[in-house]
């Protein structure tokens, strides 16, 4: 047995003796097998709904009890003795299960996902068929049994990628350090074939190369779409499914991700998502590898994203004005040092911290939040309310607002903003609903946005506009993370149909600013006394600098007003 197991470390391999089923409480197959160095260690197998037990049965010191968790397994495959270089005499079957439980990191605090390899021989009679058929047995019994168990997650209900599933994988070369293909060859390639997970792979040759790919490919000969990259390809994709005449087929289609690039913030999302203990790099690429095996499915919200220029994009991480897009766009020319570009960008941000002029309003999310896994969700909390600017966007024209002392108690609840507490006064709401249908479109494009006005128009009485119009930065992010290190809306889930909102306004220091995104780290950025944060359905955003950047999902767009609306599980995604 391997070393990585629960218990003492045994030996790889054993010697079939005796199989029965339902031998033992519980057991659903039952074996007994010899260690193929010393005949007279003997060892039972027994295989539960939700674990493999192996135990040392023969007499004298050195007994022990190893428990591999099926949900630890992403495969089970079968060989003959000939094929694994054994001698001709030998009619011997093997069966090898492949599990990656959590184990303590060699070199530092806490735990990883560890491969454990685990592997049987099967010798019941000198017939090497029926050898080979009971070690099938054992196979598609353990591979059943795995398949069965299922995240304890609260309010997420998954499905699974059909099996045997067809994968497309597309890679990025260049992302990141340009080291994706090396990454998926070295670590995935193998996990895919351990659980049985036939794929196609595609590198990508140019920017834009995947989305012309999934906006013609036949989507009937694949199962899943894997992007082995960082969130620009997966934007690629994305959008390449809503451009399809079937986009609603299309966009049913599972999309995996798999982190090659230097943000990889869905990657991190997603092994947070699963409750496990934080991790990086190549820890984050093996984590994010097993859930792809595992192959279970969930609802993912995509964000629909208008631009002044009547482009219509759809996003599914975030949106950014202000130093975290200056961060993420100026930090490209160190994209070969990899991840710590960003905080090279910060640094250089920092030394000369701009302000932006505009104008920000939003939907507020009525009721309470909802809790995923025990995560608590702060409804609209704010941490702070800057100082008041009275100048405000003939476009958002507002009830002005009575100025909020800064010493006074800003953790406000939903229900202001459902007052006339600085919420939108609209005098024409006849000529914004006729407006609204302008935007009001499905078909091939995407589905009905119905909480947005047209850009030029007024936003209706239910929004809230921000009486700010000095900004260091607003970020808008549906995924629990915006890079691998920094956990910026600990509330947020793949499907909860929110946009977590975070603005900070002029008047940060350089050292507060820094402060805050050390804390995002540990997602301890919400008691940041500059920073505010709101839970919406739609928002809008105009500039008014005549310089800067806005990015959605990392990618820079066109800069100028914007508008979006999420809709919620509108996409699927790969994740556990």
């Amino acid at each position: 047995m391997e070393k990585g197991a629960t218990g003492a470390d045994p030996v790889s391999r054993h010697r079939n003796g005796t199989a029965g089923v339902g031998v033992g409480a519980g057991s659903v197959l039952y074996g007994e097998f010899t260690d193929t160095a010393n005949e007279r260690v003997r060892y039972s197998v027994s295989l539960t709904e939700r674990a493999l037990t192996v135990r040392k049965i023969c007499p004298g010191p050195g007994r022990f009890e190893a428990v591999f968790d099926l949900t630890d397994c992403v495969g089970c495959r079968t060989y003959r003795a000939a094929e694994s270089g054994e001698e001709d005499r030998d009619t011997g079957a093997y069966f090898v299960c492949y599990f990656y439980p959590f184990r303590r990191r060699w070199m530092s605090a806490g735990t990883a996902r560890q491969k454990v390899e685990q592997c049987f021989r099967v010798s019941l009679v000198r017939d090497p068929l029926v050898n080979l058929r009971e070690a099938e047995r054992w196979a598609g019994a353990i591979r059943d049994a795995s398949a069965r168990q299922r995240p304890r997650s609260a309010g997420v209900v998954y499905a699974e990628v059909r099996r045997p599933c067809r994968v497309m994988v597309l890679v990025n070369p260049h992302s990141g350090r340009g080291q994706a293909l090396q990454l998926f060859t070295g670590h995935v390639q193998g996990m895919l074939n351990e659980a049985a997970v036939p794929y196609t792979l595609v590198i990508t040759e140019h920017k834009n190369h995947a989305r012309e790919l999934v906006r013609k490919v036949d989507l009937s000969q694949w199962d899943a779409l894997v992007i082995m990259s960082g969130d620009g390809l997966l934007f690629e994709v994305i959008n390449g499914l809503m451009e399809r005449e079937d986009w609603e087929r299309a966009i049913q289609t599972p999309l995996g991700i798999l982190p090659g690039g230097s943000g990889n913030a869905l990657a991190a999302s997603i092994h947070h998502y699963s409750q496990s203990p934080p991790a990086w790099n190549e820890e984050l690429l093996l984590s994010c590898g097993f859930l792809l095996c595992k192959g279970l499915v969930c609802s993912m919200d995509l964000v629909s994203v208008h631009l002044a220029s009547k482009r219509r994009l759809f996003s599914f991480l975030s949106i950014a004005w202000g130093f975290v897009a200056d961060v993420d766009i100026e930090s490209e020319k160190y994209r070969h040092v990899g991840a710590i570009r960003f905080l090279m960008g910060t640094l250089v941000r920092l030394a000369s911290l701009r302000v932006y002029q505009g104008r920000l309003a939003y939907l507020p999310v009525k009721g309470p939040p909802r809790e995923h896994g025990g995560s608590i969700a702060k409804a609209n909390s704010v941490l702070s309310t800057p100082q008041h600017l009275p100048s405000l966007c003939p476009s958002l024209p507002c009830r002005s607002a009575p100025n909020t002392s800064p010493n006074q108690n800003s953790r406000f609840h939903q229900g202001s903003t459902n007052s006339n507490h600085n919420t939108i006064a609209n005098a024409s709401n006849n000529t914004v609903t006729a407006k609204m249908s302008e935007t009001r479109f499905g078909g091939p494009g995407g589905p009905v946005d119905s909480l947005l006005p047209a850009l030029d128009q007024p936003v209706p009485e239910s929004w809230t506009v921000v009486r700010e119009e000095d900004f260091v930065l607003v970020l808008a992010i549906y995924q629990s993370h915006l890079a691998e290190d920094l956990w910026t809306a600990p509330g947020a889930r793949a499907d909860d149909g929110l946009i977590h909102l975070f603005y900070v306004a002029a008047g940060i220091s350089r050292p507060a600013l820094l402060r805050l995104f050390l804390a995002m780290e540990k997602g301890a950025h919400l008691a940041c006394p500059h920073l505010v944060y709101r839970r919406v359905r739609a928002l809008r955003l105009e500039p008014l600098s005549p310089l800067g950047m806005i990015t959605v999902d990392g990618e820079m767009v066109e800069y100028g007003p914007l508008q979006a609306q999420v809709h919620p599980g509108l996409a699927r995604l790969i994740c556990g």
